[in-house]
């Protein structure tokens, strides 16, 4: 019996030139299928069933393609004469509104100026800093503007988005007639600017606010020499790297962005910093796997890390915090003056000698600020990347001599200096230095806790005295009086200046310490033992920032400006106070209740308010609110959700209104709080109410202060000489 005939054979033969392009140069066997053929599609099926390699992305579908005209691959069924005139047309249109973005460009002086603005980014052909097409983290060969050809489009004289900044939208102004160029696509190629920053005066106006607005990356740039560094060409190599114009961008869309979708969990997605965050991740990525640009690139790690962290992106905050202090050892920063000769037989593992007094101070900051970030994010109980007997490192010199290139010595002071906590010489101190140490003696409060639990038998009790622990004593001395009243006069009080400034980290100065005093006593508080010390110390710490933050609240200041730590601050106050209101609950105090809810209200609106810009607040709150569940279900108070804490005792508006209680399940209701009758009780009041420990144990009396409903005010004072006690 003869076999059937195949598939195959019955198939007609296939004329010249009508098998697919990628079947014909592989010479493959082809069924010239459409859209795709058998073979094109198999070879893609079986090219996405692996992952795709880092900086990869597999095509969408089979590379697959016939030419009906010989020599003119495109699609099928289309006829190639309509789209050739189809892309004939468009040409002629970019090239119109090229010469058309081009007559609104004031700024042609320098090299760096002849740009195509759109909607904040522009297009061009090469990365700044000197470097190539080839160099840049997005691939070889010229970048043309095909990541921009969308936003082209925008640029007619119509489109409301088509000026550049600093221009208006007069109808005579959007009239300018076009300026005659020779080649506007050639201008723009050879311009030597990176496609993906925006246009050079909306990157102006972001560096602007990254300097006026950022608590944190700021720090580490010297900002007289890197706003004149704007100015030269971007193909220069002192222009600044890519990496970190791409990381101010990302930090200072948290203030000038206008795409901040905030989404139900508290987070936020803005797409012009996701796309400065993607490109500095890039150069990160490079840098990691070549080892070019690494100090620059640090820097712009660092600044992204703050950014991170001011966004409540915790994952990507560890990593990075990790990185960053690894990546500083193989430099050398971490010996006095950030190098050692030791193995400089291999240049290419560490940095060179400084070349000039401000470099010198440049990486001076960037180190410092690196374990400034390493110990904020290890302040829930997490080691440190580096040990702080492996630190050597001279701290900075003050941020006016560093930006007028002062000639002075090196900073005398670091890590093993003796006194370092308690003496601070006038010539070597400024709000930044002592806010860098506050953080440094926080960091040793999460040292010993860390330490202390790792070779302890058992956990810290409440009914253990941590007094006889060796080094408890002497570190508590430390935390809570001596550092404080050691502050030189200038630095002992914060004030809102007449233009409504105020020095953050001065205000941060006043407000860690504390906060270091609640994570060293707070495992041993114990409220119904009179004589226990860790509940004096945890409750006038608490006071303290609370008296802190009524007297800026009292003030024009917006408190989103202050730096994202003082959120950690709040929360560890609102710690104690709930544990303080568990206490009131189980005796059945409901006046003293009361009042303690009205405190802790005060410090979940701080961080709501602080949330709204940097959703650090906002899950501060919300993990409050997780150790608040218990109480809330114990509680007494009536209408727990309609609860409204006057701002100030003449204040008639609600600190909560019922659009931003949270409504959800997960989310912890809050009681009721009376208002207050007098001045004297209202919570500003408290801004008075500071109180330092004495040498010798509290007394039941004492402790009883702490525990009376009837809340009056005494004498601010920082340098605690007074002797004063808790207000009774």
């Amino acid at each position: 019996m003869p076999k059937a005939a195949t598939s195959s054979s019955a198939r007609p033969a296939l004329r010249r030139n009508q098998a697919c392009l990628s079947c014909r140069k592989r010479k493959l066997k082809c069924d010239a299928a459409r859209p795709h053929c058998g073979t094109c599609v198999k070879q893609w099926q079986s090219l996405i069933s692996v992952p795709p390699p880092v900086g990869y992305a597999h095509p969408t579908e089979p590379q697959c393609s016939y030419d009906p005209v010989e020599g003119l691959p495109i699609a099928p069924n289309v006829d190639p004469t309509e789209r050739i005139r189809m892309l004939e047309e468009q040409i002629s249109q970019l090239k119109s509104q090229l010469n058309e973005a081009r007559s609104y460009d004031s700024r042609s002086a320098s090299p760096r100026r002849a740009h195509i603005p759109q909607n904040g980014h522009r297009i061009g052909s090469g990365s700044s800093n000197g470097q190539t097409p080839e160099s840049s983290p997005n691939g070889g060969g010229i970048v043309l503007p095909h990541a921009s050809l969308d936003a082209v489009h925008q640029l007619s004289p119509d489109s409301t988005g088509s000026l550049a900044r600093g221009s208006t939208s007069s109808p005579e102004l959007r009239q300018i007639t076009r300026q005659s160029v020779p080649d506007p696509l050639m201008d723009m190629l050879f311009a030597g600017w990176d496609p993906d920053l925006p246009d050079p005066d909306t990157l102006d106006h972001y560096i602007d606010i990254f300097f006026k607005c950022d608590p944190c990356g700021s720090r580490i740039l010297h900002r007289p020499s890197f706003l004149a560094s704007m100015h030269l060409h971007p193909k220069d190599p002192n222009y600044p790297h890519p990496a970190i114009l791409h990381a101010i961008c990302a930090s200072a869309s948290r203030w000038a962005s206008q795409e901040i979708v905030t989404l139900p969990d508290g987070s936020r997605r803005d797409k012009f910093a996701d796309l400065h965050v993607s490109k500095t991740r890039a150069y990160i990525d490079r840098t990691m796997a070549t080892g070019q640009d690494i100090f620059p690139v640090m820097q712009a790690c660092i600044i992204l890390s703050w950014y991170f962290y001011q966004e409540g992106r915790w994952v990507e905050v560890w990593i990075f915090a990790g990185f960053q202090t690894r990546a500083a050892v193989p430099l050398r920063l971490n010996y006095p003056g950030t190098f050692t000769a030791t193995g400089a037989s291999n240049p290419g593992a560490y940095l060179a000698p400084p070349k000039d007094l401000q470099e010198l101070e440049s990486r001076r900051r960037t180190w410092w600020m690196t374990i400034m970030f390493d110990r904020i994010v290890s302040v829930g109980g997490w080691l440190h990347g580096v040990d702080e007997r492996d630190i050597g490192t001279e701290f900075p010199l003050r941020r006016i001599d560093y930006e007028t290139n002062a000639n002075i010595p090196s900073n005398p002071q670091d890590l093993f200096t003796p006194d370092l906590f308690t003496h601070h010489p006038p010539s070597y101190t400024d709000s930044f230095i002592l806010f860098l140490k506050a953080v440094m003696l926080f960091g040793r409060v999460t040292d010993y806790n860390t330490r202390s639990n790792l070779r302890a038998n058992a956990p810290p009790s409440k009914n253990q005295n941590p007094f006889a622990l060796p080094g408890f004593k002497e570190l508590d001395q430390l935390v809570a009086q001596d550092f404080l009243h050691s502050l030189p006069p200038e630095f002992k009080h914060w004030e809102i200046t007449a233009d409504g400034a105020l020095d953050t980290d001065l205000y941060m100065v006043h407000l860690v310490p504390h906060a270091a005093t609640i994570t060293l006593h707070n495992p041993y508080l114990n409220f119904s033992d009179s004589t226990n010390t860790s509940t004096r110390r945890c409750l006038n710490a608490t006071r303290s920032i609370l008296a802190v933050y009524y007297r800026l609240s009292e003030t024009s200041f917006d408190i989103k400006r202050l730096h994202p730590f003082a959120s950690i601050c709040w929360y560890l106050a609102a710690v104690v106070q709930t544990q303080l209101c568990k206490y009131y609950i189980e005796i059945g105090d409901t006046l003293r209740e009361q009042t303690v809810w009205g405190e802790i209200n005060a410090l979940r609106f701080a961080m709501l308010t602080y949330g709204s810009r940097s959703p650090i607040g906002t899950r501060q709150e919300r993990l409050l609110q997780g150790l608040m569940t218990e109480i809330v279900r114990m509680t007494t108070q009536m209408q727990p959700l309609e609860v409204g804490v006057p701002l100030y005792p003449f204040s008639h508006a609600g600190v909560f209104s019922k659009e931003t209680v949270p409504r959800e399940a997960t989310g912890a209701p809050l009681p009721d709080v009376t208002q207050y009758d007098t001045t004297a009780e209202s919570p500003t009041a408290m801004a008075a109410m500071v109180g330092t420990m004495t040498s010798s144990p509290p007394t039941a009396t004492s402790l009883s202060n702490w525990a009376t409903p009837s809340v009056h005010s005494v004498p601010y004072a920082h340098n605690g000489h007074n002797g004063h006690t808790y207000p009774h």
